[in-house]
């Protein structure tokens, strides 16, 4: 089968472009398919959202070059607080508070505005050969044949790869298309996600507030502002998201406190409800899945975007080496090695985080006091501590090369 080029990669939000260009610097050929016109993509204005990208994230954009365009508007994360306690009664007396110093290799993380991160995967992919980017059209069918896979756009325009690599997405067409089913449910929580600015400085100190209806999270960003990502549950959520600003931010400050000092919005409101999906297979004759299309996840610890990028590091070194010794980068025992690598961890990191989930969305008194003691057995001794910091950093377990800031 004549072919257009080596990998043709579908989505390109946060996935996607990382992906396209570890394969692309190792000298194969990709074309992105993103179903926004790139005009959107790489427009400035600040929208409200940011990302908690673990060190061994910001090791990953190191590695394939961009993180040189994005670190000077990064906000370190210098200390992680966790506690549980009930709206307006402020934090209980135990909690988890993780400080930078512990970690020798640097700060656990980086919070970065996703306005940042899209122009800096534009530009990247932009000047390096063998990226072709095809903007605004999406794809209607897909069909695997000998030695390759061909894909029909909206457009009516075809093109043909020997390995497709769905980053598109929790609804992913293309996981629907090989015939990947998903298993899940719903959390009957709804995230509220927005940016604020305050009077007082955040010290780069990542705050979580476990309250019976779900987490809060408050992240730092450069400046006197913090990224807000706040779960309630469904009718709450709707409730206040219908507020006007000032409406919506008493009822923030009433769960937040007054240690920010005077709050205002930064950008745009969202919502966005929140579900448990796992693909039953990460892959397929000639695809793989990669993120959000083969596993979503709760927002609880911000590592949706870092089990993303372990993916991309992953199956990008699984496919290098594939092709380095002259095997079919598409075939299905290649792609299985992707697999193995990569299905227990987010899978075990998933039903971790819906764990967490329901043992801390809920105001048991028996479940309430076993997790205050938890957190308190947990803060309490440096070495349990340590191991937490380092999960958080991304550090721990079989780390692609990418992760650890090394070429492929």
């Amino acid at each position: 089968m004549t072919t257009d080029c080596d990998v043709i990669i579908l989505g390109g939000g946060l996935n996607g472009p990382p992906l396209a260009l570890a394969l692309a610097q190792a000298g194969l050929s990709v074309t992105v398919i993103d179903a926004l016109p790139q005009a959107i993509r790489a427009d400035d204005a600040f929208d409200g959202r940011a990302y908690a990208l673990a060190l061994a994230s910001q090791r990953l954009l190191a590695a394939v070059g961009v993180w040189p365009a994005v670190a000077a508007k990064a906000q370190p994360i210098l200390g992680v607080r966790a506690s549980d306690g009930r709206v307006g009664e402020g934090p209980s007396p135990f909690f988890l508070d993780f400080a930078n110093g512990e970690l020798e290799e640097g700060p656990m993380g980086f919070m970065l505005e996703d306005r940042h991160l899209r122009q800096a995967f534009l530009a990247a992919m932009g000047t390096t050969p063998g990226i072709t980017q095809i903007s605004g059209d999406t794809v209607v069918a897909q069909e695997t044949g000998p030695g390759g896979i061909t894909v029909t756009l909206a457009s009516g325009r075809t093109l043909s790869a020997r390995l497709l690599a769905g980053c598109d997405g929790r609804a992913s067409g293309t996981a629907r298309r090989a015939g990947i089913s998903r298993s899940g449910w719903g959390y009957g929580q709804t995230a509220l996600v927005c940016a604020i600015a305050h009077e007082k400085p955040h010290e780069g100190i990542a705050q979580q507030f476990f309250t019976p209806a779900g987490p809060l999270a408050i992240l730092p960003l450069t400046g006197n502002r913090s990224a807000i990502v706040w779960s309630e549950r469904e009718e709450t959520a709707r409730a206040i998201q219908a507020l006007d600003d000032e409406g919506y931010l008493a009822a923030l400050r009433e769960r937040v406190g007054d240690y920010l000092g005077t709050l205002r919005l930064e950008g745009k409101r969202f919502t966005y409800p929140l579900n448990l999906t796992l693909a039953n297979s990460f892959v397929a004759e000639r695809v793989a899945l990669v993120g959000d299309a083969a596993h979503g996840v709760h927002p609880i610890a911000g590592q949706g975007l870092n089990l993303g990028l372990r993916d991309v590091g992953a199956l990008a070194e699984v496919v290098i080496e594939a092709q380095r010794i002259g095997e079919d980068i598409g075939a299905l025992d290649v792609l299985e090695r992707y697999q193995r690598w990569r299905r227990f961890d987010s899978t075990a990191l998933a039903l971790g985080m819906d764990t967490v989930n329901r043992l801390f969305s809920n105001d048991n008194p028996l479940l309430r006091a076993a997790r205050d003691i938890g957190m308190g057995t947990v803060n309490a001794f440096p070495g349990l501590r340590r191991r937490f910091i380092r999960e958080a950093a991304g550090l721990t377990g079989d780390l692609p090369k990418l992760l650890q800031g090394r070429a492929i």
